[in-house]
């Protein structure tokens, strides 16, 4: 039996066509955070924003200060969601992070003692400066000193099935969602592989990922997911996050 809490961990406000290649405007979007209770332990799906942008977003953007404007309050970070629900931040057994970008990996260093489950492809790319300046991979939000376990392919992180790490490359190299079963029930936490739902109705790029020949087949696949019946988790659609049960409140598996 598992249980999973959906976090808000911070708001950020940029432009939609940072998601929807061509689109006009602003979008208000949420910075999740999942954590899954498993018999065998706690884990971490992302961590959200680094705590120091609830004071001063932009010296920690730096050159990505311009794209987007952060609404970050006290006790939305990862430590103070987690202890709303009454767990340590040394009670987390492993640390799941989609990607290595700063939304998704920022609130790491709130986590000291979890090992970091990433793709292999990620971590060598993000160790890499000429791909790691390109995909916005910046050292600062990922390099706290965890131990990681390199995934290759799927990943069985309690080895049941139930939670399975699974390839969505494209938005960067390593991509990776997570795929949750419970009493038959499937759901999949896409992260950055499906920034909104429209991403993957209209199967509608982003105007910058990595690979955009992998992100569409990662759109496929989330698709075929949904066509058997998955729920899927859009990684940052104000709509669909809305539509969740209020935290703490669990989601209903």
């Amino acid at each position: 039996m598992l249980t999973v809490h959906a976090m808000t961990c911070g708001w950020m406000t940029m432009d939609l066509g940072a998601m929807l290649e061509g689109e006009a405007g602003k979008v208000r979007i949420p910075v999740p955070s999942y954590l899954i209770r498993h018999p065998k332990g706690l884990v971490l799906y992302d961590t959200g924003l680094h705590k120091s942008m609830q004071t001063n977003a932009d010296a920690r953007l730096g050159v990505l200060a311009p794209m987007f404007e952060v609404h970050f309050e006290v006790n939305e970070d990862v430590a103070a969601r987690l202890a709303a629900l009454d767990v340590a931040v040394d009670d987390i057994t492993y640390l799941v992070n989609s990607h290595l970008h700063f939304d998704h990996c920022g609130g790491n260093d709130a986590i000291p003692n979890a090992p970091i489950v990433v793709q292999k492809t990620e971590l060598e790319a993000a160790k890499r400066p000429e791909i790691a300046r390109t995909v916005g991979l910046f050292e600062q939000d990922w390099n706290y000193g965890h131990d990681f376990i390199l995934a290759d392919g799927e990943y069985d992180i309690f080895g049941d099935g139930s939670v399975v790490c699974i390839p969505t490359p494209g938005h960067t190299p390593g991509h990776q969602s997570l795929k949750i079963t419970n009493n038959h029930k499937v759901i999949v936490l896409t992260g950055d592989a499906c920034y909104l739902r429209r991403s993957l109705d209209e199967m509608h790029l982003p105007s910058l990922c990595f690979s955009p020949e992998q992100m569409i087949e990662s759109f496929k696949m989330l698709k075929d997911l949904e066509a058997k019946g998955a729920q899927l988790f859009y990684g940052h659609d104000p709509d669909f996050w809305n539509s969740l049960p209020e935290f703490p409140k669990p989601l209903a598996l």
